[in-house]
């Protein structure tokens, strides 16, 4: 956690210590920044680690190569880069990028109206702002993915166990102040989530509607925080607007 927030308040000298650790694995012989600098700054984009050095040994053992480009097209015998250097290859894997679809494409309607998810602020990361009894999981980009599904899973369970003893049958996330940002769910400007900008929910302002990269701030709001906060709406069992939920 303090190497991504260190990367985002300094990105330029996160970026600079990174390349020196990388030239001193590769050694003198290998220029590390035409390798493996980025247009973008750490963490803009998720960060890969080599934890054991084996990349950089095979790039000192010449059984690999890194060559950092803008493929310009395919030819007969490989590519062609946008500098206009050629690299021969036998087998070409395309790895583009994902293309997101939420909840397995499914459509949600409240009340005969379909639900804009694009346009629906996140409650905890959990919940969507105006739809009832709906959770679902969106992980850290900065640690695990699971890590914050097991914490949304908790305190999804803190919340249906809430809503036996009380006698609720519904619960739905309600944002009265217009505290809304343009800030999309995952902080990352990766293609895949630059063209799902659109599909995913965006974040609030303020709690709690603002989504932490924060494994130990988020451990005490799931799992400690109230779970009547204000911004979640309760209808009792039997009641005529919970049946048309």
């Amino acid at each position: 956690m303090y190497l991504y927030n260190l990367a985002r308040r300094k990105p330029d000298k996160v970026r600079a210590a990174l390349l020196k650790l990388a030239q001193g694995e590769l050694g003198p012989g290998f220029d590390a920044a035409a390798m493996f600098d980025a247009r973008y700054n750490p963490w803009d984009q998720r960060l890969c680690l080599a934890p054991d050095g084996d990349l950089f040994r095979s790039i000192r053992e010449g059984k690999a190569a890194v060559v950092n480009g803008e493929i310009e097209r395919f030819t007969e015998t490989g590519l062609k880069l946008a500098s206009g250097e050629t690299i021969e290859a036998d087998v070409i894997v395309t790895a583009t990028g994902l293309i997101v679809r939420l909840m397995g494409g499914a459509e949600l309607f409240v009340d005969g109206e379909l639900v804009d998810v694009g346009k629906r602020m996140a409650y905890k990361g959990v919940m969507l702002g105006g739809v009832p009894n709906l959770a679902f999981a969106i992980g850290y980009t900065n640690a695990s993915w699971t890590l914050k599904c097991d914490l949304s899973a908790d305190y999804v369970c803190r919340l249906l166990n809430h809503m036996d003893r009380r006698g609720y049958a519904v619960a739905t996330p309600r944002a009265n102040d217009g505290s809304v940002s343009e800030d999309p769910a995952l902080p990352l400007n990766s293609g895949y989530v630059q063209r799902a900008r659109a599909l995913l929910p965006k974040q609030g302002l303020k709690q709690p509607w603002r989504m932490n990269q924060n494994y130990a701030l988020d451990l005490l709001a799931y799992r400690f925080s109230a779970i009547e906060d204000g911004a979640l709406a309760f209808r009792p069992c039997g009641s005529p607007q919970a049946a048309t939920a």
